[in-house]
């Protein structure tokens, strides 16, 4: 696992997960925000930027890239520390906090939905549902061919025009994700994310039930903060809905001109949020 700190050795341990497509690179605008407040750990999820990429899509289970985070801790010698988490790394952030609530002291989520409100909004809300079609497309292997033979400048395109300007990306930011893709397997391991997963992605007019798994879901006792960018296409507000249900210490924080790629559209606003909620507001 390719890692990179920052901050002060010395200050509250964060762990800082990114998303898809992305790598520790996604938390490039916040990290110096955040000065020597914190000990900063910002990996590259297995799969992504230079971190180990298997071809098994076993390994890319929940409970495997969840065991992950637990294990770069010990690695490091961190008992108790804050998560952070974008995307996928919030969506692995989620179920952490809920499987060892003892170890991670506070929870900090961005623009990545509870696990229990987005299964239920795939099935029952249309419009997520259909904002959520792609995640079907991902786990197609003729999909991933066609982004191979396309190239990742199209890629790249594709991943983010949708949701940002892309003058936000300069030249040599875009030229290091083209990069990190081209690396042998690359595109193979980040949608194998996808592809391990068992949220339930019904088609449109599909009739579909609650799996199983839903039933007695647990409650979330880790005080929690949620960031979301409410322009956000893929990941709709609904997902804040009944949010307070489920997390006993909530915090939630809109940012109402950003969209999905917050962290790195407006750095300034989730630093703020982050250092309120984590006891160090300037």
């Amino acid at each position: 696992m390719n890692v990179v700190e920052s901050g002060s050795a010395e200050a509250t341990p964060l762990i800082m997960l990114h998303g898809f497509p992305e790598s520790h690179r996604t938390w490039r605008g916040v990290a110096p925000l955040l000065g020597d407040r914190f000990r900063l750990i910002m990996p590259d999820l297995r799969g992504f930027g230079a971190s180990d990429r298997p071809l098994d899509v076993a390994a890319y289970r929940p409970e495997t890239v969840i065991g992950d985070i637990f294990a770069l801790a010990d690695a490091l010698g961190i008992e108790e520390f804050a998560l952070a988490g974008h995307d996928w790394g919030g969506a692995i952030a989620w179920p952490a906090a809920l499987a060892n609530p003892k170890r991670i002291k506070r929870l900090a989520v961005v623009n990545s939905p509870h696990p229990w409100i987005f299964q239920k909004s795939i099935i029952d809300d249309p419009a997520q549902r259909a904002a959520s079609q792609y995640i079907s497309a991902f786990r197609n292997p003729p999909v991933q061919q066609a982004i191979e033979a396309q190239g990742f400048d199209w890629f790249f395109e594709r991943s983010f025009s949708a949701h940002v300007d892309l003058a936000l990306i300069d030249a040599a930011e875009r030229a290091r994700y083209i990069a990190d893709w081209s690396r042998p397997g690359a595109l193979e391991a980040m949608l194998n994310w996808y592809r391990a997963t068992g949220l339930r992605i019904p088609a449109m007019g599909e009739v579909a039930e609650h799996p199983q798994w839903m039933e007695g879901f647990p409650k979330l006792s880790v005080p929690t903060l949620v960031i979301w960018g409410m322009r956000d296409k893929a990941l709709l507000p609904i997902q804040l809905d009944g949010l307070s249900d489920w997390v006993d210490d909530l915090t939630i924080v809109k940012v109402e001109d950003a969209g999905h790629f917050v962290p790195w559209e407006k750095p300034a606003a989730v630093a703020k949020a982050l250092l309120a909620f984590l006891g160090a507001d300037p």
